[in-house]
């Protein structure tokens, strides 16, 4: 009977560290699918260069291209932060980058580059991330108009309220994936 037993704690022993196991893959393969995290030496170097959170620019990259380096938009942008080539053009030399030409833009690390520097603008420009972030989806006069119009920012600084759809959902992605990227980067 006492041999039983013992068969029986192994058993069971056995099965929860198979359980955790399997738990364990299943979290790696959901991270890795849902939030990947590429390029952290570039993205660490840029984040340091243009202080920008780091677990924000990991954010908008999934956010608009879910770490596709050779990433193109139906509107015209391109490579891991969907980059218009006017703004490339209008920021590379800021950024850094003399000799720039926009066939560079799917360079992971001129891409991070122009996109971080890109944020780090517009998080100067505005007082908030989620006008900074709403910026870069929709554009600066954008949301210069939409701050100076009492009926989305009570204050002129805040948005209350993004008047378009696909801007209000892409600001709210971006920041949950902020959130998780901000715990996930913990470990990393």
């Amino acid at each position: 009977m006492k041999k039983r037993k013992n068969q029986t704690a192994r058993i069971i022993i056995i099965c929860i560290l198979l359980l955790a196991i399997v738990g364990a893959v299943g979290a790696v393969i959901f991270v890795n699918r849902y939030y990947p995290i590429r390029h952290v030496e570039i993205i660490h170097k840029y984040a340091d260069e243009f202080g920008v959170d780091r677990s924000l620019i990991f954010a908008v990259i999934n956010a608009e291209s879910r770490f596709n380096d050779t990433a193109l938009s139906r509107v015209g942008a391109s490579g891991l932060m969907q980059i218009m080539e006017a703004t490339a053009y209008d920021i590379a030399a800021r950024a850094g980058l003399s000799d720039f030409s926009y066939t560079q833009i799917f360079d992971p690390d001129i891409n991070i580059r122009l996109g971080t520097y890109y944020l780090s603008r517009l998080l100067e420009q505005f007082d908030s991330v989620e006008a900074a972030i709403s910026a870069y989806n929709a554009g600066l006069g954008n949301v210069r108009t939409w701050l100076s119009n009492p009926e989305y920012s009570s204050d002129g600084k805040t948005l209350d309220f993004i008047p378009f759809p696909e801007t209000r959902a892409y600001v709210s992605k971006v920041i949950k994936y902020q959130q998780v990227y901000e715990f996930l980067l913990r470990f990393w």
